[in-house]
């Protein structure tokens, strides 16, 4: 490719980056403000790197196909990468989706989405959008997602409720969540499965799936959407039904 349609993808990308992190759509208006939603009463891990591990590593254990294969990724696909980092599954979901599929890229690092939008301008990935999201709001547009993924990232969301409830209208017709993390204490980079399935819950999202089938370590579960909305006010905790120690 040319030097000066490099350049020309670069800028586009920038400015998809730019404008994710600056506009605010309709519906965000009208949502609830975070205080209104109750808070985890539990730690949330600090912010760490952006790698879970190497790209190598990761590959050799062969835990994207693995995941991808589970969640029933295929040519046409839309998906959403929350918490997307350095790109390792974003990368991997553009090739299994093909041409006529989409993945929107998320995270809310600044300088990992700049890293990203450069290695996806690089490797000339027509179907990657990146946005910048929100630490209690991942700014998805509605009903456009046939998956949406969270790898090795939950246990980091600072307002877990409040980020579950804007997620839902995300989610396309029999769409899914789903989650990569491990069976950890919040303070050590995880989460119990069953803490986790407790908070989707109370934001009105059911468990259809579960394994520990990873090779580097962890868990999988899948999530889809269960009933109605419940109103911020009406989401019960779930510290107190699986309290840490």
């Amino acid at each position: 490719m040319r030097p000066a349609m490099i350049s020309k993808r670069m800028a586009l990308t920038l400015a998809i980056l730019l404008i994710g992190g600056c506009q605010q759509s309709a519906t965000d208006a009208q949502n609830p403000t975070r205080l209104e939603f109750p808070r985890p009463e539990r730690t949330v891990s600090a912010v760490g790197d952006t790698e879970f591990s190497t790209e190598a590593a990761r590959d050799e254990a062969g835990e994207a196909e693995y995941v991808m294969d589970w969640a029933g990724i295929q040519l046409g696909t839309t998906v959403a990468d929350i918490g997307a980092g350095e790109g390792y599954y974003t990368i991997r979901l553009a090739d299994r989706v093909g041409p006529k599929g989409r993945v929107l890229a998320q995270d809310i690092n600044r300088g990992a989405l700049n890293r990203l939008g450069e290695r996806v301008t690089r490797e000339q990935l027509d179907n990657v959008a990146i946005k910048e999201g929100a630490v209690d709001d991942p700014r998805l547009p509605e009903n456009s997602f046939d998956r949406i993924f969270m790898v090795h990232m939950y246990h980091e969301i600072e307002e877990p409720y409040a980020f579950l409830w804007r997620m839902r209208p995300a989610l396309a017709k029999g769409g899914q969540v789903i989650v990569v993390d491990r069976d950890r204490m919040t303070h050590q980079h995880g989460i119990p499965p069953k803490l986790l399935f407790c908070e989707f819950e109370a934001v009105g999202y059911r468990l259809t799936g579960f394994t520990e089938q990873l090779k580097l370590g962890g868990y999988i579960a899948r999530f889809e959407v269960s009933g109605a909305r419940p109103e911020p006010s009406a989401i019960r905790t779930c510290a107190s039904r699986y309290p840490q120690s």
